[in-house]
């Protein structure tokens, strides 16, 4: 285990030889993909299943699903630990490639299910199928089950694999109060048939549609915790097979230079996956490229802790294309100015920021970023105002007179007790602010309100309910950093200070505090503390 040199943890690394192995710091000696793939198929998958003839699904069971990479990497895992698969790490490496190129998922496909492959511990689920979600997310995110693609025969045969893999499914609850076996094969696998089947339209058009190559320049911009919000030029290089080395170089908000460097590897011909390294922190990047290749989205998080980190956004540099990328702050109040900061790309000709808002001064500015003071008129325009930098766009100010609530988020949020001497790192929880103000109907909380965007904030506790109150779970459960939003809970093992030796578990409402003006504004939500987690799976 390494030290991650931002919060000092130790973290489990995810299995060597699979999708973030290919991403690192890898040999580019691995069998080329097609061919030598199909052979090791032959080689080490053809002692359980068979060759079918069909040069459309060349062979059986395999040839009738479709995964993500990380779906992929825990089949042939599963493979290794339950059947004795004997396979080598780089024969590996290419047989995950392999799938997940020719029986992958398409962009579209993975829309709104994509936080789990991000590794975002606190995303709150909302698949639209109910059934398929209550039954399947009893055990795991319902994600993991869209993102996957099978005949109908498949996805029986994976309910039957759960019976016979995990036989105490029917006592769990939502589970006891009925015949699961027989109810799921009856309703739910119809159900997955049509919501998830193996030939879709958009599997289709993506497997003909020409791939775009990512090499290139890059504007890049996101938030990291403890470090906030950040912009740089990442300079991509195409290799071989899908692979790229990366070099950064930008800027966090504070002026402190950010550099750095790495290698990133694409599936399905849009599933960034990258090992990186910037100034000394060791991270991992999961996004998806844009149909087109002129853009990329997704999260990059700590290798040694991924619930730190933060959502990613960039676009590929192009002559005479010109974005505004990124807006801090992202607010003024009427009658107030502001220092505003704009990050982009090609950022030339006149600044507007709307009616009402003018420039009083330009501090600094650069085809990448622009600084200026910014005045707002006391009779300026409530709401939303687009931003334009000659004919770059893509960002709005919102113009406000005063703040009327602050939300947290995650809105929801599990941390886990570690550490104390034992193997299992803890989990934090990294919380950001989020201001609003009342819309046209004078109410905070109604469907009108106007997002402000991320305010700084002051981080405190406090009980969640009287329970929590009674078992003292503030004493004990962790503590925030004031500053940061980063929380960190209590040490593992039981406590002998609690009731019953009880661990350092509890329930708590982490509270941010804005500042606007003469008045303080507070928001909060529910953070669980509960113990570790003992299975690390690539997909939760």
């Amino acid at each position: 285990m390494k030290t991650n040199k931002l919060n000092g943890k130790t973290g489990l690394s995810l299995p060597k030889g699979g999708v973030w192995a290919m991403a690192g710091l890898m040999a580019l000696s691995l069998p080329s993909w097609a061919q030598e793939a199909e052979q090791i198929i032959r080689d080490r998958c053809l002692g359980c299943h068979t060759e079918t003839g069909n040069p459309q699904a060349p062979f059986s069971r395999i040839s009738l699903q479709r995964k993500t990479p990380e779906g992929w990497e825990m089949t042939i895992s599963r493979m290794q630990t339950q059947h004795d698969l004997t396979i080598a790490a780089a024969e590996k490496r290419a047989l995950i490639k392999y799938l997940a190129d020719n029986q992958g998922l398409a962009p579209a496909e993975t829309t709104g299910v994509r936080y789990v492959l991000e590794q975002d511990r606190n995303a709150v689920e909302n698949l639209a199928n109910e059934a398929i979600a209550a039954k399947c997310g009893v055990c795991h995110s319902g994600a993991r089950v869209a993102l996957q693609r099978r005949t109908a025969s498949e996805w029986e045969k994976l309910v039957h694999f759960h019976m016979g893999q995990f036989p105490t499914i029917e006592l769990l609850a939502g589970a006891r109060d009925h015949a699961w076996f027989e109810q799921t094969i009856a309703t739910i696998v119809p159900e997955l048939a049509k919501a998830y089947p193996l030939e879709t339209p958009q599997w289709s058009a993506w497997q003909a549609a020409k791939k775009s190559t990512l090499n290139g320049s890059w504007r890049l911009v996101g938030w990291l915790p403890e470090k906030g919000e950040f912009d740089a030029r990442l300079t991509v290089k195409r290799e071989a097979n899908d692979q790229y080395s990366l070099a950064f170089r930008g800027q966090y908000a504070d002026g402190s230079a950010l550099t750095g460097s790495g290698r990133a590897l694409v599936y399905t011909g849009y599933e960034w996956r990258a090992n990186i390294n910037l100034d000394g922190v060791e991270l991992r990047q999961v996004f998806a490229a844009a149909e087109d290749g002129q853009s990329l989205q997704g999260r990059m998080f700590l290798r040694s802790a991924n619930e730190l980190g933060g959502a990613v956004r960039a676009i590929k540099e192009q002559p005479n294309d010109s974005h505004i990328l990124s807006i801090s702050p992202s607010y003024l109040k009427q009658g107030e100015s502001a220092t505003i900061t704009l990050q982009g790309s090609q950022l030339a000709g006149k600044i507007d920021l709307g009616e009402g808002v003018r420039v009083v001064k330009v501090l600094s500015r650069s085809a990448d970023r622009v600084s200026v003071i910014a005045q707002a008129s006391a009779q300026a325009t409530r709401g939303s105002h687009p931003v334009r930098i000659g004919k770059a766009k893509g960002v709005s100010l919102a113009v406000y007179d005063q703040l009327a609530r602050v939300e947290v988020t995650p809105n929801e949020s599990i941390a886990r007790v570690g550490g104390n001497g034992g193997k299992l790192a803890k989990q934090n929880v990294a919380y950001r602010a989020v201001g609003y103000a009342a819309g046209a109907d004078g109410k905070p909380g109604t469907d009108d309100d106007l997002r402000l965007g991320y305010m700084p904030a002051s981080w405190s506790l406090k009980a969640f309910d009287e329970i929590a109150e009674n078992d003292r779970d503030l004493d004990y459960a962790g503590v925030i950093d004031p500053l940061t939003g980063v929380f960190v809970p209590g040490d593992a093992g039981p406590n002998p200070a609690r009731k019953m030796s009880n661990d350092n578990v509890g329930q708590l409402a982490v509270v941010a505090t804005v500042t606007d003006g003469g008045q303080s504004i507070s928001g909060a939500n529910h953070l669980l503390v509960t113990v570790p987690t003992f299975m690390f799976p690539v997909i939760q």
